[in-house]
Order: C-alpha cells, then sequence, then structure tokens
C-alpha cells in the first residue's frame, strides 16, 4: 500500500482519488435527495436514546466492509432517525439549516485538513480566517485596532472576550494566576438576567466562582440601564471590583435585545469593560430594517460572534471580537517556539493560535469565506429578515388564537408561548414531549417567570405561514389528548 492507495474491501486496491470520485458522487447525490424530500420525513425521532443505542452496540470492528453496505447503514441507522434542521417543521433550538456551499466548503476543509493553529501548516487558511475576521470587525464597526480570531462557538467566544477583558482589568493574571493577582479575588461579572449559561460558566473557568456573577435586574426581559448602574455603585462601595458586564444580544429564551448602547454609556461612565453576547444577535448587524437592534454593539470591547446560528453555517463557525488587539493577544500569553513565531522582516505572528484555546483548529473560515462571496452580505440579511417576519406572523396569529397565549413580542425569530387553558406547568411539557415524539414538528422550552412555556426558533427560511398553521392545528390535536 503506498501513500495514494489503500485497500477497499468492495473495490480492491484504489487510489484515494478513485474513492473519493466513486461514493463521493453516490453521497452527495443522495444527500441532496435527502434536501430535496427532507419534508415527507418525520422532523425527528420517536426512539429513546438507549433504543437507538443497540443499534450502534456491535463490538470493535477488527475487519473492514464493503464501503457500500456502510454507506446504506448510515442512511437507514443514523440520518433516518437524525433531526432534520432542514424540515420547515423544524422551530427547536438554534441550529441552522446550512447553505449548500458552506457544507461544499466545509467537505473541502476536511479534504485539505489545514490546522489553523499555525500559519506554516496552513498558509492560505490563515489569511482566509484573518479576511474573515476583518469583515466581521468591519461589519461590527470595531476600529483598525481590532482583533478577532474564530473558535469553536459562542461559549468559547465569550470566554475568550472575558479572559481578554480580566487581563485588561487585572494584568498578570494569565501569569500569575487570580489569587496571586492583586484585587482579583475581589472582581465581579455582571450579567444580564436571561444570559447564556456560558457567561456564569466562564467566572467557574477564570477561578473566580459562579459567587462572582451579578445578574443584573431586568426589565421588560432586558437589561435595566438603571439597574446596572445602581449595582455598580453598589458593588464598589462593597469593596468589589466590577471587571467586566455580559449584554445579550438575542437572549436563547427570548430572543430580546438588551438596550446595548445605554449599557455602553453605564460601562463607559464607570469605567467598566463592556462585553456583548451576540452568538445569536450579531448577525441583525448585516440587516438595514432590524441593525437598531444592536445600536450601540460598536462601543463594545469585545463581542461573540456564532455564524452558525443566523448565518447559516455548519456547525461549529464562531467569532470573538475584541476591540482592542492587545488585550485579546495578552488573553493567552504563553510561549511556544515548536509553533508560534513572527517570520523575518514581519513585526506580527500570523499564527491564530496565540489568540485562542484551540490549537487543533479547522479550516472553519472556508466556509464563511466562500458564502459571503458567492451569496453576498445582502442575501444573509434577506434570509434573517424572512425568519423575522415569520416570527412576528406567528405571534399574530398566537395573538389572534382564544386558546395560545404569547408570552412577549418578538424581536427576532425566538418567540415563547403557552397552550390554553393553562393547566399548569406539566401540561405544556406533555405536550411539547408528544408533538415532538409525533414527528409532525419539533419545538422546545424554557422557564419565564418561573412558569413553563413553549419556545420556537424559526431558524429555516422556508417555513411559511401554512407550515405555521400546521405547527397550531398540531398541537391543538396533541393537547386534546391530554387528560
Amino acid at each position: 500500500m503506498t501513500m495514494s492507495t489503500y485497500l477497499d474491501t468492495n473495490s480492491g486496491a484504489l487510489t484515494a482519488a478513485e474513492t473519493l470520485r466513486e461514493h463521493g458522487h453516490r453521497l452527495i447525490d443522495q444527500m441532496a435527495d435527502y434536501l430535496a424530500t427532507v419534508d415527507e420525513r418525520p422532523v425527528s425521532t420517536a426512539h429513546a436514546p438507549g433504543e437507538l443505542a443497540r443499534r450502534f452496540a456491535a463490538p470493535l470492528p477488527r475487519e473492514g466492509r464493503p464501503a457500500d453496505e456502510v454507506w446504506d447503514d448510515v442512511w437507514e441507522n443514523v440520518v433516518r432517525d437524525a433531526i432534520h434542521f432542514a424540515h420547515p417543521m423544524y422551530m427547536g433550538h438554534q441550529v441552522a439549516p446550512p447553505l449548500p456551499h458552506a457544507v461544499l466548503a466545509d467537505a473541502l476543509a476536511s479534504l485539505l485538513n489545514q490546522s489553523l493553529a499555525v500559519w506554516e501548516m496552513s498558509p492560505t487558511g490563515t489569511v482566509v480566517e484573518a479576511q474573515v475576521t476583518r469583515w466581521l470587525v468591519s461589519a461590527a464597526g470595531f476600529p483598525a485596532t481590532a482583533e478577532g480570531t474564530l473558535v469553536s462557538g459562542g461559549s468559547v467566544a465569550n470566554l475568550t472576550g472575558l479572559l481578554a477583558a480580566r487581563e485588561a482589568r487585572f494584568p498578570g493574571s494569565w501569569t500569575d494566576g487570580v489569587a496571586r493577582t492583586p484585587d482579583a479575588e475581589r472582581a465581579v461579572l455582571l450579567v444580564s438576567g436571561h444570559s447564556h449559561y456560558s457567561v456564569e460558566r466562564t467566572a467557574g473557568l477564570m477561578g473566580l466562582g459562579s459567587e462572582a456573577v451579578v445578574s443584573v435586574p431586568d426589565r421588560g426581559g432586558k437589561m435595566d440601564p438603571a439597574a446596572l448602574h445602581d449595582a455598580l455603585r453598589t458593588l464598589k462601595r462593597e469593596g468589589r471590583i466590577p471587571f467586566a458586564v455580559s449584554a445579550t444580544a438575542g437572549s436563547t429564551a427570548t430572543g430580546l435585545f438588551d438596550p446595548l448602547d445605554e449599557v455602553a454609556d453605564v460601562c463607559a461612565a464607570e469605567g467598566v469593560w463592556m462585553h456583548v453576547d451576540g452568538a445569536h444577535g450579531a448577525s441583525f448587524l448585516l440587516s438595514d430594517p432590524h441593525r437598531h437592534l444592536v445600536r450601540g454593539i460598536e462601543r463594545a470591547d469585545s463581542i461573540a460572534w456564532d455564524p452558525h446560528k443566523m448565518l447559516w453555517m455548519p456547525m461549529s463557525t464562531g467569532a470573538v471580537l475584541v476591540r482592542d488587539g492587545r488585550h485579546l493577544n495578552a488573553a493567552f500569553r504563553q510561549k511556544a517556539p515548536y509553533l508560534f513565531h513572527a517570520r523575518p522582516g514581519e513585526d506580527r505572528s500570523w499564527d491564530a493560535g496565540r489568540m485562542t484555546l484551540q490549537c487543533s483548529r479547522r479550516f472553519d473560515a472556508l466556509k464563511l469565506w466562500v458564502s459571503l462571496q458567492h451569496y453576498g452580505a445582502d442575501h444573509f440579511a434577506g434570509l434573517l429578515e424572512t425568519t423575522v417576519r415569520t416570527t412576528q406572523s406567528l405571534h399574530a396569529r398566537l395573538a389572534a388564537a382564544p386558546d395560545f397565549e404569547p408570552e412577549h413580542a418578538p424581536e427576532s425569530n425566538i418567540l415563547c408561548f403557552r397552550h390554553l387553558p393553562a393547566r399548569g406547568d406539566d401540561f405544556q411539557a406533555e405536550l411539547r414531549r408528544r408533538y415532538n415524539e409525533s414527528g409532525a414538528g419539533w419545538i422546545t422550552t424554557t422557564v419565564l417567570d418561573d412558569r413553563s412555556v413553549l419556545r420556537v426558533t424559526l431558524m429555516n427560511p422556508h417555513t411559511t405561514n401554512e407550515h405555521l398553521d400546521l405547527l397550531l392545528d398540531g398541537l391543538r390535536e396533541v393537547g386534546r389528548g391530554i387528560t
């Protein structure tokens, strides 16, 4: 066997190119057929985890099988009972049906298998990511001093942005540790009431502890700037040191946006780092009708942004942007001469790994670079605006129906509601479980004001008013069977 050939138990000796061509063409055809008929499938599976696990419980294979046989198993045992995000009746979590050219670019990234931590292992990939980052920096309205990098998602983006905040407020934390850094033990992180759990987790990972996280009271489901101002003043009087405020642009529970401009006013007046968790909502920067929702984000010190949400990229494609790039570089102040180094004549290293936790990093920038060039930013804005209009249409239907109650007016593509007459929280949870298991659609749930509510995120631009009617009729039918 040589570098370019390997034994395939189905076809004998094939070159890697021949194998990819033969089986790749078949797989692409099957994937295309899948997309063309996905709305004929149940949205998800009714099988329990244990039932599914029994399908895959065979011992470690010591000998191979024909590739066609294995791929047939994939379609029968994996794809058939997967959750189908491309289905227009999928209305659950914030996971997108990815754009076709992004899927193809993702496959090419796997073929090239570039390691983006260091330039010499990804000479073109590194500069493509740098350019994609500059596009995001420009869209955010950040200055030329800004730096950023792609990461695995919003959780790592939040952690990275807040590590930069910690280093800016408590220089030396990375090298000396929090316990040995003067005043760091009194550090406080203020968060929105509907902040993502990863923000509080960040405080734990930093060694600050969850007690260092202070939730700011909200006003109508959004951070109250007056309450933020009072909280900052109170904490300072108590001898605590607020090192950052984390606002939310598009909360996971409701899709609402904190008033970023007003929050920025408070942070500027009090000299506190402003981080924005825009994992879901930063993409609204691209939409003229909805850009007002993120007004003030350009004043933030750091931003988390997930293109694998509202830019319809395959997972994982996250990003972190920091207004002053010096703080991002300081957040991971390490020496690794076997990896990171500037080339002769260059004043800075192109090695992206110096700005992130990850060393093994895929060429995730390729799918965003290809897609932005092919579709254009306005196309993404149009998709986003379509999902918002559809969510507004659902809100109107819920408000007009005597047996449903919307919990809030939507600002984005997320909406919470209850099915009436309310028979307690258990009814909403059971309704959701049975509806999802029916395969007719898929929604999720959350808790607002100590009440269980149904929740939808309309991620699929192909979801129409007809599908909304099917959703409500389906919930009604299931609800009638719950005693």
